[in-house]
């Protein structure tokens, strides 16, 4: 089910950030594969992931958000879309997701100018299987790679390259430790999973990344990359076509 939003009539307040909290623990309980975490992110995390946003140069923009679990990165994400905007958020926990659609119809965004309100629209779906009407400018990615097959890795980075527009950023995250810490409490098995997932994410920075930060003030600290879609265009003018990087190459 999808839904727009663009509705700005008053409505019950949020639930506030304990609860939140207390949501997201219950989750991760059912399925911490998926949910990829115990605790929603941190503001400096959120702000950092939706800096590309904040450093557009004006105007309306298009952009997807994915794995947004209760909304974290989307509080901080709806108040700096440019007026005109659209935001896609797309979460595949159904529970998250009707939290999602009360976010969007609540939440305060910027008012004004001639494109009106930013436009949310909330799709409960993986993101793989989101067939948009657009291109976009920024993606958001919450999505816990670490807990992935590398070949999903795979599937959902190279989604992202299709769906983002020549010259347009990726953000994602990852907690800093998960390797050392599998290696000593999981399986040989998982850790290997673990390594070759990390593998192919390393090859996808190789070859798109603009920049990587460490956010201490986070629990736990993560790592944030952006990556950006090339504008590049081949001999003969045909635009570049994202491919799938070889994953060779340790990760640092």
């Amino acid at each position: 089910m999808d839904d727009w939003t663009t509705s700005h009539a008053p409505a019950p307040a949020p639930a506030p950030r304990k609860a939140e909290g207390l949501t997201f623990l219950i989750e991760a309980a059912r399925d911490l594969r998926t949910t990829g975490a115990i605790a929603p992110s941190g503001d400096a995390l959120a702000r950092l992931l939706t800096e590309p946003v904040r450093a557009s140069p004006g105007g309306p923009l298009d952009v997807l958000e994915a794995g947004a679990g209760t909304g974290a990165v989307t509080r901080t994400l709806i108040p700096q879309l440019p007026a005109g905007s659209s935001l896609d958020i797309v979460e595949a926990n159904p529970r998250f997701a009707e939290r999602l659609r009360h976010l969007a119809l609540t939440h305060p965004r910027p008012a004004g100018g001639t494109g009106g309100h930013a436009r949310v629209r909330v799709h409960a779906a993986r993101v793989e299987h989101l067939v948009p009407a657009r291109r976009y400018d920024v993606i958001v990615s919450g999505l816990p790679f670490a807990n992935f097959r590398p070949d999903v890795v795979g599937t959902i980075m190279d989604r992202y390259l299709e769906l983002l527009r020549p010259g347009g950023t990726l953000t994602y995250f990852a907690y800093c430790g998960t390797r050392p810490a599998r290696g000593l409490l999981a399986s040989r098995a998982e850790a290997r999973r673990h390594r070759a997932a990390e593998e192919v994410l390393a090859a996808y920075r190789r070859r798109y990344a603009t920049g990587c930060w460490t956010v201490w003030a986070n629990l736990p600290p993560a790592k944030v990359w952006h990556l950006r879609r090339p504008t590049g265009r081949r001999p003969g003018g045909t635009a570049e076509r994202s491919r799938r990087p070889a994953t060779a190459g340790a990760v640092r």
